[in-house]
């Protein structure tokens, strides 16, 4: 009687990829890849006859930046916040890509499940939104506005202050990486597992498991399905969140 075993490859498999040369390996390509992607796409589309109406690339672009701008910048930021809508529709697309590649056969993997890139660029929306910050506020005016918000009583300034400094100089870029990282690494995970899974059931050489196989092969295809919801949906928050701390150093409340 056959047992069904699982090879579940290392962690160090499915994560770290061998140099293509020093210093740059698949994970590095993709994300290459989604800067050229993101370029290609703006780049097609700004070939085409404006006075045409928009069909293919340049509808997609069209589409993705009146989005940016009316469900993003003008709900976070303003109307006077337009002008980071290039930034906003830059990030946008470079995040997708990088989570795209988890469905796409031979990149098998999303490029934001490696710490690098999601942190890199929750460190430069930190250096945008604290810039943004100092720029319109003055340093110690913007340090006051983010540690002291107004309506709170003076005692409480002594637990507070110290909660907002954390909170805005911290952890917001923590979280911001960590959210990223955390979901496209379990969704990347969740389908190796199943695809395994499905896999071994098929070559079981057992005539009662095969049939099985069609569990794990039905979450395989709706994990996948999942995963694309999951790619935009990241890329989304990511960009909202950008432009929600982009506002809030812009316009600090009073």
């Amino acid at each position: 009687m056959s047992v069904l075993a699982l090879d579940f490859p290392e962690i160090s498999h499915l994560l770290v990829w061998p140099d293509i040369f020093p210093s740059f390996n698949k994970v590095a390509l993709i994300g290459v890849v989604a800067v050229l992607a993101t370029v290609l796409i703006f780049a097609l589309a700004n070939r085409k006859d404006p006075m045409k109406a928009p069909t293919g690339v340049r509808n997609v672009a069209e589409v993705s930046v009146e989005f940016i701008e009316s469900d993003i910048v003008l709900q976070t930021i303003g109307r006077d916040g337009l002008g980071w809508t290039p930034f906003l529709v830059s990030i946008f697309f470079f995040v997708f890509f990088c989570n795209i590649t988890e469905i796409i056969p031979t990149a098998q993997m999303p490029a934001t499940a490696r710490m690098a890139i999601p942190a890199t660029m929750a460190l430069v929306v930190w250096v945008v939104y604290n810039t943004v910050g100092i720029k319109h506020q003055g340093f110690f005016s913007y340090l006051k506005n983010s540690c002291f918000p107004p309506g709170v009583p003076f005692a409480l300034y002594f637990l507070v202050a110290p909660i907002e400094f954390v909170s805005t100089f911290i952890v917001r870029p923590f979280s911001l990486a960590i959210r990223l990282f955390a979901n496209m690494l379990a969704g990347h995970l969740l389908l190796v597992t199943f695809a395994i899974l499905t896999d071994a059931l098929i070559t079981a050489g057992t005539v009662f498991l095969i049939p099985i196989f069609v569990l794990p092969f039905f979450m395989l295809v709706f994990l996948t399905a999942f995963e694309i919801l999951v790619s935009v949906l990241q890329a989304y928050i990511f960009t909202i969140l950008t432009a929600v701390y982009i506002g809030g150093a812009q316009h600090p409340e009073h």
